[in-house]
């Protein structure tokens, strides 16, 4: 029987075939200390980040890191995940995409630009409910009569 160095699976890491562009979920080991009567207790569960590979650094050696980014709540948020770490569970790709980049932080500047056009159409669109008049009532008594 081998020596085991590593909890996780190393070839089957090797092997993933993902790269920027794919839609992945990283399911995490997350350790929770909870303080309960002079004892710290460890509860253990699993979380799950689903989100764009953003970029895939550094191959398949020992420090190998990708980056996902995923929307919450209109806010964009990216991690970095070191591809060997004993805390990621499994990765699965959910989608795959043809990107014709290598690194695609673009995806950064082009959400932000989205969300000021549509901050821009709402202001306009405030803008006219004040310059249009409030009361149709008004409008018909400025109208003469026939």
């Amino acid at each position: 029987m081998g020596v085991v160095i590593s909890p996780i699976d190393m070839e089957a890491r090797r092997r993933l075939d993902f790269r920027a562009g794919d839609t992945v979920r990283v399911v995490q080991k997350i350790v929770e200390r909870v303080m309960e009567k002079d004892k710290v207790k460890e509860k253990k569960r699993l979380q799950a980040f689903e989100g764009l590979v953003l970029a895939r650094k550094h191959g398949a050696e020992a420090g190998a890191t990708f980056t996902v980014r995923k929307v919450l709540d209109g806010v964009g948020v990216e991690r970095i995940f070191p591809l060997y770490a004993p805390s990621i569970e499994k990765i699965e790709v959910q989608k795959r995409a043809k990107a014709r980049r290598a690194k695609l932080y673009y995806i950064r500047r082009k959400a932000a630009k989205e969300i000021r056009r549509a901050m821009r159409r709402e202001r306009a669109a405030e803008r006219q409910a004040e310059l249009a008049p409030a009361d149709s009532s008004a409008i018909a008594e400025k109208t003469p009569a026939a």
